[in-house]
């Protein structure tokens, strides 16, 4: 047994945990206590609201137009109220319901046979027969076959369904008119987090009257519905066990 000298040992020591404090650091924010939100004041949402946007085409009102109902300003009952500037905030929609099942069968077999004999070749044979070792002849001189068979079968079946409702804010507008939206909702139970985040581009058309759209019209759209506490950090395998499996080849 090889002696380790004390200063190795604090070596090893010290890697092993400086490896299960790098393992522990995810975790430390929940440890004996509920995890803790995510500060509203360093997102993109709030960015949004607090910088300075492009400034508003300002409409001349006269005091007919204030005192009508059917005034097209976004003030009054009737006004078009939709999210068109950046930090305005509408409400995404998502309802996913898919299904899908694929399956697929191959089959494949061949067979061949190919034999070679001279039998009867102006009397060579019976003569080259004499010199061949007992048991051999030239009548069936050469005899292949060959078979071979393949066969695959698959199927993939998948089933997801989803119902959210989260209010995202226009971030950025870029330069064709297309708004870039950022949305997160934080949902706390007990010691869990439950997490949903949302992003992606939509057009200004596609937003409905009630300032929603749905997530089949949101360009690069990118939804995660996750959570973290101390359910999810049991759920999940060892930071040691997903190293060892994404490193052993056997």
């Amino acid at each position: 047994m090889t002696d380790v000298s004390p200063s190795k040992a604090v070596h090893i020591a010290f890697t092993l945990a400086l490896l299960g404090g790098v393992a522990a650091c995810g975790r430390s924010d929940h440890i004996g206590k509920a995890p803790t939100f995510s500060n509203p004041l360093a997102t993109r949402e709030h960015s949004a609201m607090v910088s300075t946007a492009l400034p508003a085409v300002i409409e001349e009102q006269t005091a007919l137009d204030q005192a009508s109902l059917w005034s097209g300003q976004r003030s009054s009952l009737l006004g078009d109220r939709r999210a068109v500037r950046q930090g305005d905030i509408l409400t995404v929609v998502i309802e996913i319901d898919e299904r899908a099942e694929i399956s697929n069968e191959t089959d494949r077999s061949r067979s061949g046979s190919e034999s070679l004999g001279i039998p009867q070749l102006g009397g060579l044979p019976q003569r080259l027969d004499d010199k061949l070792p007992e048991g051999a002849s030239s009548s069936e001189l050469v005899a292949i076959n060959s078979n071979s068979s393949s066969s695959g079968d698959g199927s993939v079946k998948r089933k997801e369904k989803l119902t959210l409702r989260v209010a995202a804010t226009i971030v950025d507008i870029l330069p064709n008119g297309v708004l870039s939206i950022s949305g997160s909702q934080e949902l706390r139970v007990n010691f869990e987090m439950r997490e949903l985040l949302v992003s992606g581009y939509v057009r200004p058309e596609d937003i409905s009257r009630q300032n929603e759209i749905t997530y089949d019209k949101i360009a690069s759209a990118r939804v995660s519905y996750g959570g973290r506490g101390q359910i999810t950090d049991v759920q999940q395998p060892r930071i040691g066990q997903q190293v060892l499996d994404a490193v052993l080849p056997f």
